[in-house]
């Protein structure tokens, strides 16, 4: 048989394949004017070598965005929640009820042991 191969060998082969098949970035768009407010380096710029399912493109979070604002806005069907079922009234039993049943099975009980003894 052959051995089971090392969890991080695998995950290493599978990155390797996913990186064959990712998609390549698309350009950068162009650059909006500085300000002194917002800063313009590029530290919150992902690299295009990740190769991201949702994109590496900054524009990939503003499509999603978009796109839950739009599902959030659209409307829905309204169906009112069923009504809630009756409360449950659990009838008491009466003393003597309770008092026969225990009878009843001591005498099934004696009657099996008896039985049992005789046999």
């Amino acid at each position: 048989m052959s051995e089971p191969k090392d969890p991080e060998q695998l995950l290493a082969d599978a990155l390797r394949a996913q990186a064959v098949f990712a998609p390549s970035a698309s350009p950068a768009p162009a650059p909006e004017p500085a300000t002194d407010a917002v800063p313009t380096t590029g530290i919150n710029e992902l690299p295009s070598a990740y190769g991201l399912l949702s994109g590496a493109s900054a524009d990939s979070l503003e499509r999603e965005r978009a796109a839950l604002d739009a599902a959030s806005s659209a409307p829905t069907a309204f169906a009112p929640p069923p009504p809630p079922p009756p409360p449950r009234t659990s009838a008491q039993l009466p003393a003597y009820w309770i008092l026969l049943l225990a009878v009843l099975l001591g005498l099934a009980a004696g009657s099996v042991v008896g039985l049992l003894t005789l046999v």
